[in-house]
């Protein structure tokens, strides 16, 4: 099964990520409430996908992100904000997510997951 991390400060929004997400085939192996946590629960559960906000305290999404991929260039982050403004989208595409999804926009969220997951197993050129 594939496996989600979900990095997010609201409680709310973890759950309603994580209902919408496992109605698919995707399991849930960890949340975190801040980037802090997202990269050490990334370093110990090692997810297919992370889904991580960028406005959070201790660090912010956005050097998680940098963080995770300086450990993992293969790791799969797609950045989910409300804050979707040309400079966030952009920095998160440079420093290495795979896609960036506008809060709370969802409906094309499973489809960002299967693409991350299906580009994933396809052989290289």
């Amino acid at each position: 099964m594939k496996t989600v991390l979900i990095a997010d400060d609201s409680t709310f929004m973890r759950k309603w990520l994580k209902q919408i997400i496992e109605k698919h085939p995707y399991k849930v192996i960890g949340e975190a409430k801040n980037g802090l946590e997202a990269v050490m629960q990334y370093q110990k559960l090692r997810p297919n996908i992370i889904l991580m906000d960028i406005v959070m305290p201790k660090v912010n999404g956005l050097d998680a992100l940098r963080k995770i991929i300086e450990l993992d260039p293969c790791a799969n982050v797609i950045i989910s904000s409300s804050l979707a403004t040309k400079n966030n989208v952009t920095s998160a595409l440079q420093y290495g997510a795979k896609d960036f999804i506008v809060k709370p926009h969802f409906s094309g969220l499973i489809k960002v997951l299967d693409k991350i997951e299906s580009e994933k197993n396809m052989p290289p050129l």
